[in-house]
Formats: C-alpha cells, structure tokens, sequence
C-alpha cells in the first residue's frame, strides 16, 4: 500500500471514529488526509471501499483475539481477571467509537464480520476454558455459552460506558470493577 492509499484510509478511519460513517464526507476525508478528492476516488472509487480496506488493517482493529487470553494458571477468580483485563486492555474508547461508527446500515453487512471477531474471541475463548475447567474437575456442569456471555456483557458494558461517558456515570476504576464483578459472578457458581 502507498503512503497516499494509507493517508487516506487513516483519515477516514480516524473521522468515522469520531463522527460516524454517514456525517463523514469524502471532501473531508481528502481535506484530513491531505489531497485532492479526486485522488481519493482515483485510489478507491467510494467511502465504502475505503472503510472496507480499512476494517482489514490491524492497525484499525481492537488487538482481541483467542490468543490474548491463553495466560491462564487454572484458578477461576485470576483467570477471569485475566480474561477481563486483557479485553479491556484492547478495547479502547477509540476502538468502541469506531466500532460504532462502522455499524451504518450502509456498510454493515460488510463490516459486522470484523466487529463480531472480538466478542467471539473472548466468547469461545472463556467457553473453552470454562469446559477445561469442569473436565478438570475445578468446577461444576454448567450452562458455559450463558456463563460467557455474562462475563462478556459485564466486560463490554463497563468498556463501552467509559467510552460513552468516562466517568460521569461512574467514577468506578477498572481494577475495582473486574475485582467485584469476579467476585459476583464466583459466588452465583458456588450457589
């Protein structure tokens, strides 16, 4: 890729980060990335095929996947720290917001398969060790796809409220948060 193609997939990636797919226009993204909105189209045709390639970069994309989560020492409360820690690690307000901004119904249909890899990272992830965990006899049978999504929707939602608010709905800190929600969802298991 040329610094041009590059400069102009940044700029817009940065722009729908912070206004959204539909309120960003290609004069914009030109003006953002430093030339001429014909060279935009030149180089790729629409708004689309420029988020489109850029949804591919690394770069543009929340570093989750299952490979982040395989610390484990085998003892359910720190690794469910660890589970939580290393999503919120990634999964930066920048990423939250662009995730956002990627799901316009103009595009979604191409861009949901890259937003969804980093709940199903996490998902399969803590499936798979919750199902070690009973095989090991650690913990009890259980329904481990709901056990996930709990865990997930409780990680998310503290992510994407910081993202949304920072701390005007809650001045609750990161670690306080994954120390108390372990904590929850422990003593829910041993009921």
């Amino acid at each position: 890729m040329d610094d041009t193609s590059q400069k102009i997939i940044d700029a817009a990636m940065a722009l729908i980060r912070d206004k959204g797919y539909v309120a960003t226009t290609t004069k914009e993204i030109a003006r953002a990335a430093g030339v001429n909105e014909c060279t935009l189209f030149r180089k790729f045709g629409s708004k689309k095929e420029i988020v489109l390639e850029g949804v591919n970069q690394a770069g543009w994309r929340a570093d989750v996947t299952p490979e982040i989560f395989q610390n484990v020492k085998w003892e359910l409360g720190a690794d469910m720290e660890m589970f939580m820690r290393a999503y919120m690690d990634r999964m930066t307000p920048d990423f939250v917001n662009l995730s956002i901004g990627l799901r316009a119904p103009q595009l979604y249909e191409e861009t949901a398969p890259f937003i969804m890899k980093v709940p199903q990272a996490f998902l399969s992830s803590f499936t798979g060790y919750l199902e070690k965990m009973r095989q090991m006899g650690k913990i009890p049978e259980a329904d481990f796809d709901a056990l996930a999504m709990t865990l997930f929707s409780a990680t998310f939602g503290y992510v994407f409220l910081r993202a949304s608010f920072g701390e005007e709905l809650s001045k609750v800190e990161k670690e306080a948060y994954i120390r108390n929600t372990v904590q929850v969802f422990l003593k829910g298991l041993a009921q």
